[in-house]
C-alpha cells in the first residue's frame, strides 16, 4: 500500500505499452532529425556508431560507478573492478562520444571517490579539463569504521577553447546574515526582499554545492530507479553551459532527468537508456513536463534558492 504523500512516478501497464512505442531504436546511421528531442532505447556502447556527428552542445554523463550495482532489469549487474579496469571500460564509450560533440560543447561527467581517478585520466585524453564540482548529497547510509559518503563529483570539461558559460543564469540566492548597511544607512553589496522578510544577494558559483535535494518519496520527480539525479542539478548546467535551442545529450539517461530539464528549460534533448522501464519512466516525465515546468528550488524566473528555505519549500 502506497503512503498518500508518495508521489513517486510508476507505470501502469498501459502507460508501459504506450511509452514503449515512443522510444527510438537505432539499426543503422541517423540524422540529427531522427533522434532530436527522443529518448533512445539502446546500449551506448552499440548505438554510439550510428549517431550523427557534431549534433551536441552540452555531454552530460552519469555512468556506472565502480562498485557493484544493478541498474534496472534489462542490463546487466555492474561488477566492481580494478582502477585500470575501469579505466579501459569508461575510455571503451567515451572514446566514441567525441565525434558528436560540437567544437564548443561543454561535457560533464558525474562520478564519487573511487571513480575520480580515472575520469580524470580518461577526460584529459579528449578534452580540457576545468574544474571538479562536489555537490551535497544531503543523505546516504551511515559506516561504522569510515566518514559517511555524503558527496558526489561532477567533472567539467570542454571540447575546445569556445564555449559557453552564462554566469549570471546560475547564481545563487543567499539570506545575508550580517546585513552591513553603508554610512547613509543603505545595503552594503545586498538588496531588501520585496516581502519584508530580510536580506538577499546574489552570488557567485562555486564548485562546492550544498544546496541540492536528492528526489525522494514525496516528490513529485522522484521514480524507482536508484540513482536518479535531482532535475534542479541539471538545471544548472543546462543554464550554465547552453543557450536555448541547444542540443543537451546524455547517453547514460536513466529515468530522464537531463531530458526533461533540458525541455523545461527550452533545450532540446537527446537521451540513451538501456532499461526499457527507465526509458519509459523518462518518456512520462516529458509528457508531464509539458504541463508543469517547475523545477524544485528555483524560481520561475530562474532564480536557484539555498536548500530548505522558505523560499525553496514554496516551490516544493
Amino acid at each position: 500500500m502506497t503512503a498518500p504523500r508518495n508521489r513517486t512516478l510508476t507505470l501502469s501497464d498501459t502507460e508501459r505499452a504506450r511509452f514503449s512505442a515512443r522510444l527510438k531504436h537505432l539499426e543503422c546511421a541517423v540524422g540529427f532529425e531522427a533522434i532530436v528531442d527522443s529518448t533512445i532505447h539502446g546500449d551506448i556502447t552499440c548505438v554510439a556508431e550510428y549517431l550523427p556527428l557534431a549534433f551536441a552542445d552540452v555531454l552530460f554523463v552519469d555512468p556506472p560507478y565502480n562498485m557493484n550495482k544493478r541498474f534496472g532489469a534489462d542490463a546487466a549487474a555492474f561488477t566492481k573492478r580494478s582502477s585500470d579496469e575501469y579505466v579501459r571500460w569508461m575510455d571503451a564509450w567515451m572514446s566514441k562520444l567525441v565525434r558528436c560533440l560540437k567544437p564548443s560543447a561543454s561535457v560533464y561527467i558525474c562520478g564519487d571517490w573511487r571513480s575520480s581517478l580515472a575520469i580524470e585520466t580518461v577526460a584529459q585524453q579528449y578534452f580540457t579539463i576545468r574544474n571538479r564540482i562536489t555537490w551535497e548529497r544531503e543523505k546516504g547510509r551511515g559506516a561504522k569504521a569510515n566518514w559517511k559518503n555524503a558527496s558526489e563529483d561532477i567533472w567539467f570539461a570542454t571540447v575546445g577553447q569556445e564555449y559557453t558559460f552564462n554566469l549570471d543564469a546560475v547564481k545563487l540566492k543567499r539570506r545575508v546574515r550580517a546585513p552591513y548597511r553603508d554610512a547613509l544607512g543603505q545595503p552594503k553589496d545586498w538588496q531588501t526582499s520585496d516581502d519584508g522578510a530580510g536580506g538577499y544577494r546574489f552570488t557567485h558559483p562555486s564548485n562546492l554545492w550544498t544546496d541540492l535535494t536528492v528526489p525522494f518519496w514525496s516528490m513529485s520527480e522522484n521514480t524507482p530507479h536508484p540513482t536518479q539525479k535531482p532535475e534542479k542539478l541539471l538545471a544548472k548546467i543546462i543554464l550554465a553551459s547552453s543557450n536555448p535551442g541547444d542540443v543537451i545529450f546524455d547517453p547514460f539517461a536513466g529515468s530522464g532527468t537531463s531530458s526533461v530539464a533540458a525541455k523545461k528549460l527550452g533545450r532540446h534533448y537527446v537521451g540513451i537508456e538501456i532499461d526499457q522501464t527507465f526509458a519509459c519512466l523518462a518518456e512520462k516525465r516529458l509528457e508531464l513536463a509539458t504541463r508543469d515546468v517547475s523545477i524544485q528550488g528555483m524560481s520561475p524566473d530562474g532564480i536557484f534558492f539555498e536548500r530548505n528555505s522558505v523560499e525553496c519549500e514554496k516551490r516544493a
